[in-house]
């Protein structure tokens, strides 16, 4: 977890000039901003450059940052915006033919080499295709609370939203994830 005054003097420092701050800060957020921005657009390579985009708009509007918020909590919000942008610019056409190649490459993988794939990451696959299922409004909660530990009221902040908002849609959202695994494992155990 990263200490709130250790962020607070790298941009402090990377403000009155110290150009190595920023490469403590990045170092600090970027394994966290690109998995943000993977678990939204699903790929590793959009999420790259979502990740590098999110850091460099952050470092753009540094002096513009208030400090009586959460840093994560405003990074998080750039990295949410500008996966979103991503996905808007995405034909649909291209991302159906995506998931649909995902999901055949997991079938063969599964089909032609068992022993190299343990349950767990058939949970992972599982779990992660019925979470796509889910519309945004659901999903997003649920990747920021329990993918990205995020409270509540951060999850709130980025998604510019109530808390009992969030609270809904992770009640629904975890309803809906419960039915659609439901699906799977009862049509796998027929």
């Amino acid at each position: 977890m990263t200490d709130l005054t250790d962020t607070s003097r790298l941009i402090c420092n990377y403000l009155c000039g110290d150009e190595h701050a920023i490469e403590e800060l990045i170092h600090l957020y970027e394994n966290g901003v690109f998995h943000l921005a993977l678990s939204i657009v699903d790929d590793p390579a959009e999420a790259d450059d979502v990740a590098q985009e999110s850091l460099i708009a952050a470092i753009s509007a540094l002096s513009s940052y208030q400090d009586h918020g959460s840093f994560k909590t405003w990074l998080f919000t750039i990295t949410l915006n500008l996966s979103r942008s991503r996905l808007r610019k995405r034909n649909a056409r291209e991302r159906l033919k995506r998931i649909l190649g995902n999901i055949s490459l997991i079938q063969s993988q599964k089909q032609t080499t068992p022993e190299e794939l343990t349950v767990q990451d058939e949970r992972k696959t599982l779990l992660w295709t019925a979470l796509n299922t889910l519309k945004e409004k659901h999903r997003l909660p649920i990747l920021l609370r329990y993918y990205h530990d995020l409270p509540t009221a951060d999850i709130a902040a980025i998604l510019n939203v109530s808390e009992g908002t969030v609270f809904s849609r992770l009640h629904t959202g975890r309803e809906r994830l419960r039915r659609e695994l439901e699906k799977h494992l009862y049509f796998d155990g027929e």
